[in-house]
């Protein structure tokens, strides 16, 4: 396989990865596209500043070569193992050893944890999804990310799998009622989110809608409408943090 990158990288310029694990929705990604665009939007970058490779297709490139990586979500179980999924994993542990910023994002943040020893399945409580309640921990005031966030505020969140064990050394930095680890720092500049930073209020929307049957009868969700779906700038900001924190790693 070859690197097929989805945007090219303007000459000279060093760029962020981004590491696409699956696709979204057909309906969503006919009014929105998909989830690299969601990221470059709200990372504030070009497309030329950006550079996607499909890890279920294409040979990952060297993580040293870029300011950054962000690794996106999946319709796909970590617990699965894939081939592709194992290699992306390890590909993700040489980028940390490389000191690269990195951050995970709901597929992405379990399969951090996953490379570094953790252990992500399906949540005991089931599925989250919709707009939740976020709860930074004491560790968040320090961290290169989080610091300064709210005390709660609200993210988009849509799972099934969770990280139920973490790795050693991982610091947990945020949690919700439903999972205790949806924001955690794995190394000195590696990240995983569980909730979605990239969402709209329109794309929760769009989730909800389509997992409306699995919904139904699950008193524990209370999301059988798109009213649990309420906009969540101070999650989306996070992009923009962690693009502060790869440009003072060039």
């Amino acid at each position: 396989m070859s690197f097929h990158p989805a945007f090219s990288r303007a000459a000279g310029k060093a760029a962020l990865l981004i590491v696409q694990t699956g696709s979204t929705l057909p309906t969503l990604r006919a009014r929105h596209g998909d989830f690299p665009e969601w990221f470059r939007r709200g990372l504030g970058l070009r497309r030329d500043e950006v550079d996607v490779v499909v890890a279920e297709r294409d040979a990952l490139p060297p993580a040293g070569t870029y300011a950054g990586v962000v690794v996106t979500g999946s319709p796909a179980m970590v617990s699965a193992r894939e081939r592709w999924s194992e290699d992306a994993a390890a590909w993700l542990r040489g980028a940390i050893d490389a000191d690269v910023p990195v951050l995970g994002v709901c597929y992405g943040h379990q399969l951090l944890a996953h490379a570094l020893g953790g252990r992500v399945d399906y949540h005991p409580a089931g599925r989250e999804i919709g707009t939740v309640a976020i709860e930074t921990l004491e560790a968040a005031a320090g961290d290169a990310l989080l610091a300064d966030v709210p005390a709660t505020f609200p993210a988009h969140s849509s799972h099934q799998q969770s990280v139920l064990e973490l790795p050693r050394g991982a610091t947990v930095l945020a949690r919700s009622a439903h999972d205790p680890h949806h924001a955690v720092r794995y190394a000195p500049n590696a990240w995983g989110l569980q909730f979605h930073p990239e969402f709209s209020v329109e794309i929760m929307q769009g989730y909800i809608e389509a997992r409306r049957p699995a919904l139904v009868g699950d008193c524990s969700i209370d999301c059988c409408n798109t009213r649990c779906s309420r906009p969540t700038p101070l999650a989306r900001g996070l992009l923009r943090r962690f693009r502060a924190i790869t440009n003072r790693s060039r």
